[in-house]
């Protein structure tokens, strides 16, 4: 979704800044999602095996 937003500003202004920022705020969030996996295991992946 980021992605597409991303491309759509970039292609409507021209403007590659605003488009490697949200590309940033992608990676940011990719990263904040990646630590809350390691914090509490992905419980959806456990379920799975235990059928």
């Amino acid at each position: 979704m980021i992605k597409k937003i991303a491309w759509n500003t970039f292609k409507n202004t021209g403007n590659v800044d605003t488009f490697l920022e949200f590309k940033q705020i992608k990676e940011l969030e990719e990263q904040k999602h990646e630590q809350k996996v390691e914090q509490n295991g992905d419980n959806k992946i456990e379920w799975n095996n235990n059928l």
